[in-house]
């Protein structure tokens, strides 16, 4: 694979309008040093320095898909609050449509605070509901995707388990997906998983896998087993298991596995670097890249996002540096 042929696969990326569908979330980071102790407790004193807001969860699909020249349109649920405003905001930063967001008053939008201290994580608070959508979100979220079905070439689905993917939310969107011959990639959560079909593939990390498939991952014959058993619970689907530093594997059939080597020298932080591998894994489907090859793209970009801090996204220029010190080709 030249330079040349692998610029002209990731310009394909370009312009492709992807659905992003799932659990939408504000990040939020509180930025500071701190280099004295608290005189009432043993605890360190921060002082906060600067707030900044980012893109969490299915929004961060949108943020990567878009960073890499898509074109996402994002479906999800938010609440009547300010942090609903502040993912607007982001939202409108990154140039994306917010009118996919259904506001559901009854919940508060999913918002997950990051303190960072001298450039590292100190603590994290969580505020979200759990609780799933009632029929009249569930309804609008399936009309939120039936406007814009007819305008993708691909979907990606991101679930956290924050409420918005019940089974017939899930349901309807994959058989109307399948209808339409569109290819869909899935970041599952093991409560759900025997509700995703159809899908063309889904990406769970290799503690999910094992969990699922109530089967310990030790060694690639139990990786290919646990592989196997996945892609038959979901009707022959295929799947991609992210494997940290040891890559990820692509179970297409059987006989068909792939093994794709870790690409990251460096890791920083590993926030939201699913989200990534779900985007270019989605837009690469989207273009008409084979499986393989977006898996190996999506390899690629996880490799770059997590030597970089907090919540971030690649560039396609930054992909073709990234094949460069990788040496591994998106064929073959």
């Amino acid at each position: 694979m030249t330079h040349q042929e692998d610029e002209r696969l990731i310009a394909a990326l370009a312009g492709q309008r992807v659905l992003v569908l799932g659990d939408v979330m504000l990040d939020e980071f509180f930025w500071g040093h701190a280099n004295r102790i608290a005189p009432e407790a043993p605890v360190p004193v921060v002082e906060v320095e600067r707030e900044s807001y980012a893109l969490g969860g299915a929004a961060n699909v949108a943020a990567n898909i878009r960073a890499l020249g898509g074109l996402p349109l994002v479906v999800g649920i938010v609440g009547d609050d300010l942090a609903a405003e502040h993912l607007r905001d982001c939202l409108l930063r990154w140039h994306l449509e917010w009118h996919g967001l259904v506001v559901d008053a009854s919940r508060p939008t999913t918002r997950k605070t990051r303190l960072m201290v001298n450039a590292h994580l100190m603590a994290r608070f969580d505020r979200e509901s759990r609780q799933p959508a009632s029929a009249d979100i569930e309804t609008a979220l399936i009309d939120k995707v039936e406007n814009w079905l007819p305008e993708v070439s691909a979907v990606a689905i991101s679930d956290y388990d924050k409420g918005a993917l019940t089974q017939r939310v899930l349901r309807h969107v994959l058989t109307r997906a399948r209808q339409r011959g569109l290819p869909v990639a899935l970041d599952p959560k093991p409560v759900r998983f025997t509700s995703y079909q159809p899908v063309t593939v889904v990406t769970p990390n290799h503690h999910e896998a094992a969990h699922i498939a109530q089967m310990p991952i030790t060694d690639e014959a139990s990786l290919e087993a646990v592989s196997r058993q996945l892609s038959a619970m979901l009707g022959h689907a295929h799947v991609l298991i992210t494997r940290g530093e040891a890559g990820m594997t692509l179970y297409e059939s059987p006989g068909y596995i792939h093994h794709i080597p870790a690409t990251a020298r460096e890791v920083y932080d590993v926030t939201g670097a699913g989200d990534t591998v779900l985007a270019t894994l989605t837009l690469g489907l989207s273009a008409g890249l084979s499986l393989d090859q977006a898996a190996r793209l999506a390899n690629r970009a996880a490799g770059i996002v997590v030597g970089k801090l907090g919540t971030a996204t690649v560039r396609p220029e930054e992909l073709l540096v990234g094949q460069a010190l990788a040496r591994t080709p998106l064929r073959g």
